[in-house]
């Protein structure tokens, strides 16, 4: 791994990277993040019995805005034109969490990771958000890059192949 940081100029500045001469190329990211609830809160989300909606209908559609504005919250972002932007959800009944799965695609000079992460990130607080007048307790954690595809740097996939 390299220890040379491209987000800086010579004089320290912070620099957005050019990627001018760099190949388009096909290339993937998927993040991970959950967020724990209380029991009476887990079971209202997947009965659909929340009384601002569907918790997970608007969690979804918030994350994938999200992906398509991460260069208008991460200062040095690129503006991406995104082929494929999709949140899923997993759920465990025993830890009573759900777990927000974030796949983004494009074509193009620069990656996905952090429009993947952004977009598990807004999907958990949108979560927080609908449900939190009856679970101010719920925790967001464990957010994470599984994988990446593509790009001079290669392909990536987590060591932290259980979370």
């Amino acid at each position: 791994m390299t220890d040379k940081l491209n987000h800086f100029d010579s004089k320290g500045n912070a620099i957005m990277v050019d990627v001018t001469e760099k190949n388009v190329t096909e290339r993937k990211a998927i993040a991970k993040g959950k967020i724990f609830v209380n029991d009476e809160t887990y079971k209202r989300i997947l009965d659909g019995n929340m009384t601002k909606g569907d918790v997970l209908g608007v969690a979804r559609i918030a994350g994938i805005m999200a992906t398509k504005k991460t260069s208008d919250l991460i200062p040095m972002c690129h503006p991406l034109m995104l082929t494929k932007s999709q949140i899923d959800f997993e759920f465990n009944e025993k830890e009573k969490s759900i777990t927000a799965i974030s796949t983004v695609k494009l074509s193009g000079k620069t990656g996905v990771e952090m429009e993947a992460l952004t977009g598990v990130n807004v999907a958990l607080l949108t979560i927080y958000d609908m449900c939190k007048a009856i679970d101010k307790n719920m925790v967001i954690s464990d957010i994470h890059l599984v994988e990446k595809t593509g790009g001079k740097s290669g392909n990536f996939i987590s060591e932290n192949i259980n979370r």
